[in-house]
């Protein structure tokens, strides 16, 4: 199976792509890019899914919004209030587990600018399946794999800190040091190569890398799946994996 890491944004420049072959339970990764435009970065991801190969495209942006957000509002006039509180309203389900579980908050969909990186990811997928003509559904479980070309969403700050590894302060251009460092971690975990220049100069690259790393848990079993599909495949869910025992 070949695993698609793809770390989304609203400006196509800013996105980051990494494809991996997964072998031995793990990833050999095989490229790296960042975004240029929005079509060449359809294009890049068309051709990759052209392969003769199951896989798995994982994605770092919400891909649903909150059930009662969803519930609140038709039927919402202007001057009202709304009878739910702000964090049901604004926060999935997948949300809270990540929190309870890693006590790693994400952005609330519902209430912040990662909507817009939401929108733009779901635009990106509608746009990929018209041009690569497959469904890309979501996928729900890894046993069986799923066969075909399937989605998850993941969230690459969530894997790291469940990798026991640097989970911030790498975005900045000039933040070459955490991001090495986070790289050396994941030489550990992930067959990357002696060339490593893209993810070292661009942390959009690195968190595609991060998000194949994601769906190696996945595949493996190692992320605990939700607990009721009706409001998850409504909300959507993020697939991150039990944090790992630190060696003795």
């Amino acid at each position: 199976m070949q695993l698609i890491g793809i770390d989304c944004a609203t400006d196509p420049r800013n996105m980051g792509f990494a494809l991996g072959q997964y072998r031995g339970n793990t990833v050999e990764l095989e490229c790296v890019l960042t975004g240029t435009s929005h079509p060449q970065n359809l294009q890049q991801v068309a051709r990759w899914l052209e392969r003769e190969s199951d896989t798995l495209l994982c994605l770092d942006a919400p891909l649903g919004w909150p059930g009662p957000l969803a519930e609140s509002l038709p039927g919402h006039q202007a001057g009202q209030g709304i009878p739910a509180s702000a964090n049901d309203l604004f926060r999935r389900e997948a949300d809270r587990e990540v929190k309870r579980r890693l006590n790693k908050q994400p952005l609330d969909v519902g209430a912040d600018r990662i909507a817009r990186t939401a929108w733009a990811a779901l635009d990106f997928l509608t746009q990929l399946r018209k041009l690569s003509g497959l469904a890309l559904p979501l996928a729900w479980s890894a046993h069986p794999p799923p066969p075909g070309a399937s989605v998850i969403e993941v969230y690459p700050a969530a894997t790291l800190v469940a990798h026991g590894l640097r989970a911030s302060g790498y975005k900045q251009a000039g933040d070459y040091a955490w991001r090495r460092e986070i790289i050396h971690g994941l030489g550990k975990l992930l067959g990357l190569p002696g060339e490593r220049q893209a993810m070292e100069t661009d942390a959009d690259a690195l968190d595609a890398t991060i998000c194949m790393l994601a769906g190696v848990d996945f595949l493996q079993g190692h992320c605990p799946p939700p607990t009721d599909m009706a409001l998850t495949r409504q909300e959507g869910w993020i697939w991150v994996r039990e944090p790992r025992t630190p060696a003795c």
